[in-house]
């Protein structure tokens, strides 16, 4: 149940989550997630569904949220079966915006993916950590 258990599928997860990242102010960033999506953010936002994730990302990108930016580094990848994983990464909160209740500066994430043809994101939470 570890990542070198399927080290082409790890490799993909990698890739979906690197463009995460990279699409993370672009609309194209919905279609990496599962219709029925679930998302916590580091906020304790939750969204449900690629709908109203369309609408909460468009609603940040409208507003000084835009200027928040995240890296992410993965930590280890667990496969529940072969078309299941859990990802473990560390979210980094970069925040450019000038005043406003601050943002944690990292996160623990936690993705779970299925694979629907290609990995996608079914799930994703972030929690703030505190130091």
């Amino acid at each position: 149940m570890s990542e070198h258990h399927n080290s082409g599928d790890a490799a993909e997860i990698r890739r979906l989550v690197a463009e995460a990242v990279r699409l993370q102010s672009d609309e194209a960033f919905v279609g990496l997630h599962t219709d029925d999506v679930r998302i916590v953010n580091i906020a304790g936002r939750r969204v449900r569904g690629r709908p109203a994730l369309a609408d909460a990302m468009s609603a940040a990108l409208a507003s000084p949220l835009a200027d928040v930016l995240t890296t992410v580094d993965v930590e280890d990848i667990v496969f529940l079966r072969p078309d299941v994983a859990i990802v473990s990464c560390v979210k980094h909160v970069h925040d450019g915006r000038d005043g406003g209740a601050a943002l944690p500066a990292s996160g623990s994430l936690t993705y779970v993916l299925v694979r629907e043809g290609e990995w996608r994101i079914a799930s994703a939470q972030t929690t703030p950590i505190i130091v």
